[in-house]
């Protein structure tokens, strides 16, 4: 039986395929490209397609995610638009060295190698932090006085003594100099440059660890640049006829839903939890992108499924404790409430 031209079994599971990375791009402002493209190119999807059309879901999943983190109070537009110059500028350098690197041999063996080490690198570390000492407790309150030293990150507090005409301040009472935001924002966007990905799993961390906002707003501004780097690539592919809606529509129906329950509980779930569930997502993708890689080495198609179901694996168990603890959360706000008097 099919509905639009696709067989409704392959409708419902792009569906609850939506909803699932839905959630996990509203709550953690990452993981949409992360999952659409290796899935479609293992369906047997044409390259062009799977990553036009992971493309157009990753920009239309961002807008949906950003309007409810806007409802929240936690995008930072100032910080976003400054993000977004020093990212083009340092897409723009890593491309050119990426294209260096090609001409020498080495580009395949670099890329993989680095995105590997970082996915792990920055899993690891964030999850050590949220798990031993705790670093970085800022409040969900996007609007908060300024945080105490003992609040921020250490690497943050480096960033923020430096002031360097002219200083910005932005959500969550953080202060900081320009120049040091579009050093971090080209630093971020020369890594996306050279490895050929969104950036969402640096970004985000960057903006926590580096610039000093709450996770909640580092998420929502991360969600708010995604709105425009893809729809430009959107807009781009679709030109190419490359966008495929019988994809893209489903796909969108699923995380219209799910991209509005992350984003909310970004503001439900403890920041120290965001950070251990994000960690545990880079390390379990930081597996399967090694996987795959092995097996392009020794030629083993196989072992792109295997990295495929360790992926989404991954996602299900991590957007399923996502669920549980805002649920749990919603509970002890429940009970904590004093009951009126008779």
């Amino acid at each position: 039986m099919e509905l639009f031209g696709i067989a409704v079994s392959l409708l419902g599971m792009f569906v609850g395929f939506g909803v699932l990375i839905g959630l996990l791009f509203g709550f953690f402002g990452m993981g949409g490209s992360f999952l659409v493209t290796p899935a479609l190119l293992v369906m047997g999807y044409p390259t062009d397609v799977a990553v036009a059309s992971g493309l157009a879901f990753v920009f239309g999943t961002s807008v949906i995610a950003t309007l409810k983190h806007r409802d929240l109070g936690q995008v930072d537009y100032k910080l976003g638009v400054l993000m977004i110059a020093g990212t083009t500028a340092g897409i723009e350098v890593g491309r050119i060295g990426l294209h260096f690197m090609q001409d020498l041999g080495v580009a395949n063996t670099f890329v993989s190698v680095t995105y590997v080490a970082l996915l792990g690198g920055i899993g690891a570390f964030i999850t050590r932090n949220a798990l031993t000492d705790g670093d970085g407790g800022l409040s969900h309150d996007a609007e908060a006085e300024e945080p105490s030293e003992e609040e921020l990150p250490e690497i943050a507090q480096t960033i923020q003594s430096y002031e360097i005409p002219p200083m910005m301040s932005l959500r969550g009472g953080v202060t900081v100099s320009l120049w040091m935001i579009l050093l971090v924002a080209f630093a971020t966007g020369l890594l996306s440059g050279l490895l050929g990905v969104g950036g969402g799993f640096i970004r985000m961390p960057a903006l926590f660890y580096l610039v000093g906002v709450p996770v909640p707003v580092a998420v929502g501004t991360d969600l708010f640049e995604i709105v425009f780097s893809g729809g430009i690539g959107s807009f781009l592919y679709a030109m190419d006829g490359a966008v495929d809606l019988t994809i893209v529509a489903p796909l969108l129906a699923g995380s219209a839903f799910g991209a509005r329950l992350g984003a909310a509980a970004t503001s439900i779930v403890e920041e120290e939890e965001i950070k251990v569930y994000f960690g545990v997502m880079l390390l379990l993708g930081a597996i399967a992108v090694a996987v795959r890689e092995i097996g392009g080495v020794v030629e083993m198609p196989i072992l792109d499924t295997v990295s495929l179901i360790i992926i989404v694996g991954a996602a299900t168990l991590v957007s399923g404790a996502v669920v549980v603890s805002s649920v749990r959360e919603l509970r002890s706000e429940g009970q904590a409430t004093p009951q009126p008097a008779d």
